[in-house]
């Protein structure tokens, strides 16, 4: 049949059935989707057991992106990864779960040998305030939905059971934007804490709580920003209600562990650590952000009986930009995060793994944020993914 004839006849067809036929036609045209097999069970080999990245799979579309990336922080010699997990992803509904955004991160991390640390926060719409009455951001959680929390943080370690080992409970409380807006609110964090612990807990006890991943700051008390990590720590300390005093016998400056039980929600602490500017060895300072100012908070931890507590790194790093205030040069950005890892392991026993931020964007930041990372959003290896390779793996 001739071409005009064709497309005579088409015209001729009703609004919906050629909408269905272009429809039709596009998907033919479009390359079949990429089947994602998850492959053999993996190793991590690296040099140094603490060392990590924070990643941003949970918005990547196509899961090969996420295969391959895990495999890349395989390869680059890194045991562990840090994930945000959104809540709002899981629970869109209040009762009804659905897993798979985190699923094929989790399944992937799994098979490629790398420990996993979930981060959940991202409270649902159904879990907030009428915007109608009160607008709020998705980091805005009150107490009249600490125990939706608590349900939902439950659900998940037991959905995740054997297959997650590490849970973060909320990002950076001491920042008011990760706050919901609010002045922050040590005590409030803590009372979430002790109804969501629990919870988890009663779920999945093997599971590893944090608590935490406050943000390295210098605001003052009453800031708008935010307040000072080091002043947050001592007053979430205060109000637990359990000083140094209380837990430490007559006959020994070693805490009794029996003392702990029941007072700690938590089972680790999960900081955060930038350089900023100054090389990873600078001593730490009160009045200083950089890499070792985790020894401060650490300090604050020993003098209320937490010396048993291990300290999880979440994020740390510096960053490349040669427009951005705090950054450093590509070379010093290499050396000071491989200079971070060796710090870490030679005199921080109390340190399980250091993140740094971050792998990769799922898209260009067209910012100084993507000079944070390791790899480009096609997975294409930066200079420092190949030297941190090389110095871990060896460039296996």
């Amino acid at each position: 049949m001739p071409t005009h004839c064709v497309l005579r006849a088409v015209k001729l067809l009703p609004a919906a059935l050629r909408l269905a036929l272009a429809l039709g036609l596009l998907s033919l045209a479009q390359p079949p989707r990429l089947l994602v097999r998850l492959g053999e069970p993996q190793t991590v080999m690296t040099r140094n057991a603490l060392a990590g990245v924070h990643t941003l799979f949970v918005n990547e579309v196509e899961e090969w992106k996420i295969q391959r990336g895990l495999a890349m922080i395989r390869e680059m010699g890194a045991p562990w990864v840090v994930e945000f997990l959104p809540w709002a992803y899981m629970e869109p509904r209040k009762g009804q779960y659905t897993w798979e955004s985190a699923e094929r991160i989790i399944r992937h991390a799994n098979r490629q040998g790398v420990q996993l640390i979930a981060r959940l926060g991202f409270v649902p719409e159904w879990a907030r305030p009428d915007p109608n009455t009160q607008p709020t951001t998705f980091t805005y959680l009150d107490r009249d939905h600490y125990a939706d929390f608590a349900r939902f943080a439950a659900a998940f370690a037991a959905h995740f059971r054997g297959r997650i080992g590490h849970i973060i409970l909320w990002n950076e409380p001491n920042l008011a934007g990760e706050w919901g807006m609010r002045a922050v609110d040590p005590a409030g964090y803590v009372e979430m804490l002790r109804v969501v612990y629990p919870a988890i807990k009663q779920a999945n006890p093997d599971v590893v709580v944090l608590a935490g991943a406050l943000a390295p700051t210098l605001e003052p008390p009453g800031s708008a920003q935010g307040l000072n990590d080091l002043i947050y720590l001592q007053e979430m300390y205060t109000a637990l209600g359990v000083s140094r005093a209380a837990t430490v016998t007559s006959q020994s400056k070693i805490p009794n562990p029996a003392s702990q039980i029941g007072r700690r929600p938590y089972d680790a602490w999960a900081v955060h650590t930038y350089g900023r500017t100054a090389p990873p060895d600078e001593p730490p300072a009160p009045d200083r952000i950089n890499f070792r100012r985790a020894e401060l908070l650490r300090e604050i931890m020993a003098r209320n009986g937490d010396e048993d507590v291990p300290v999880y790194i979440t994020e740390s790093g510096w960053n490349d930009d040669p427009r951005w205030v705090f950054a450093v040069t590509p070379a010093q950005r290499i050396a000071y995060t491989l200079g971070a890892w060796q710090y870490a392991r030679q005199h921080w026993p109390w340190a399980r793994c250091v993140a740094v931020w971050v792998f990769k964007h799922p898209a260009p930041a067209y910012n100084y944020r993507d000079r944070f990372t390791f790899v480009t959003p096609g997975l294409e290896p930066l200079p420092i993914y190949q030297e941190v390779q090389q110095a871990l793996a060896g460039g296996s």
